[in-house]
Formats: C-alpha cells, sequence, structure tokens
C-alpha cells in the first residue's frame, strides 16, 4: 500500500481546516495545494466533486532527507488528497512516507520515513480517525 486514509462526515471546507491545522501541529506546511476540481472545470468544462491534493512539508524532516540524498526532492512533499466521494463522505488520503521514501533502500532515510509517517498517522487521528483505505 502506497496510502492510508479516513473517511468522515461534515462539511469540507472545515475538515480541510481541521486537516491544515493538525498537520500544523505536526510540523507541517502547505507548500502546494492543487484544486483538481476547479482545474478540470477550468481546462475540460469537467463538473466534479471537489478534490484538493495538497503537499505538505515538515521543513526540519524534509531538510534531513535532502541532506542524506539530495535527490530525494523527487518524492517530496507529502501529498494529502481531500475529496468528495459519491456518497457524500468525505475522504482524507495520505501518501504512505515509508512506501515511498523506502525507494532510497537507506536506513537513515527509512528513518525519516518512520518519523513522517507516525506524524501523518497522528493527524489523521485528529482528522477523524483510524479507518483504513
Amino acid at each position: 500500500m502506497y496510502s492510508f486514509s479516513t473517511r468522515l462526515t461534515g462539511k469540507i471546507n472545515e475538515i480541510e481546516t481541521k486537516l491544515i491545522d493538525a498537520l500544523k501541529e505536526e510540523g507541517f506546511g502547505i507548500l502546494t495545494e492543487i484544486d483538481v476540481q476547479a482545474t478540470l472545470k477550468k481546462k475540460l468544462g469537467l463538473e466534479k466533486r471537489p478534490y484538493k491534493i495538497l503537499g505538505a512539508c515538515n521543513p526540519t524532516l524534509a531538510n534531513q532527507a535532502i541532506d542524506a540524498e539530495p535527490d530525494i526532492g523527487l518524492l517530496l512533499p507529502c501529498n494529502v488528497v481531500i475529496r468528495e466521494e459519491e456518497d457524500g463522505t468525505i475522504a482524507v488520503a495520505f501518501m504512505d512516507p515509508e512506501a515511498v521514501l523506502n525507494l532510497v533502500d537507506r536506513d537513515d532515510v527509512a528513518d525519516l520515513a518512520k518519523e513522517v509517517r507516525s506524524r501523518l498517522l497522528r493527524v489523521r487521528e485528529v482528522v477523524g480517525g483510524s479507518v483504513m483505505k
């Protein structure tokens, strides 16, 4: 698996705010925000449910990873997806940093990946639970 997630009920804007606040509590900032729904509407004229990709980064841990392996930036930032499902629930999915960063095959990077994963798991708990998808 390359991700872990949770599904919630509620308003997507409120869940997104709670998600961003929880990420900040774990030392992550949002470097990028891609509004897929708006982009597909603008570029292709398609009507889609809300779908955003947030590029989350913990600068301290990212710096350690880049110091260990300069090309690791190809695998950063940690993407978090928030989207509305057909049934109206809100899915929040997290890239699993262990799955992705273990591509580097270095013990020091694997240790960093475990730390990042544990922080993202705590964010998932704060946002809404431990439901695995």
